[in-house]
């Protein structure tokens, strides 16, 4: 469970501060035996204290991606595991930026950090690929989010 307490702390905080309670979802994509989280944020949400911790530069106007990859066991709990997770945001100009993941692990948490720029009303596509260790499969994680900067 430690995997995804930093994980749905910051999507607690996403969505307590950024969606209305009745449309709130969870953002997840099942794949086999598989689960990938997702979500994605302004960095100046984040407690000084985390952003300290994980290198995260805190700015209204950064973005953090975070992705977690989890897998369905025998007796049906979950467990954190590794995964190559790489991608791009595009806006509505078809400017691509770049998404660069780095790996955190935190205990047995595993999570998959990327940061970019935004402008402000910016509405960004994100289009990222995920391949769990030691599988051939993988699958692709899509969601378009717009970002205020004031």
């Amino acid at each position: 469970m430690h995997a995804l307490k930093f994980f749905y702390a910051i999507l607690a905080m996403l969505l307590a501060s950024l969606i209305p309670a009745s449309v709130q979802a969870e953002n997840v994509v099942h794949f086999g035996d598989y689960a990938v989280h997702y979500n994605a944020l302004r960095t100046d949400t984040l407690t000084p204290e985390i952003a300290q911790a994980y290198q995260l530069t805190r700015r209204n106007n950064r973005v953090m991606v975070n992705i977690t990859v989890q897998k369905k066991q025998a007796d049906g709990k979950t467990t954190p595991h590794k995964a190559k997770v790489e991608g791009f945001a595009s806006n509505l100009n078809a400017q691509v930026k770049s998404l660069e993941f780095r790996e955190i692990q935190d205990g047995d948490a595993i999570y998959y950090i990327a940061e970019t720029q935004i402008s402000n009303e910016e509405t960004l596509k994100f289009d990222i690929k995920v391949t769990p260790d030691g599988g051939t499969r993988s699958t692709q994680v899509k969601f378009n989010q717009q970002f205020f900067t004031d």
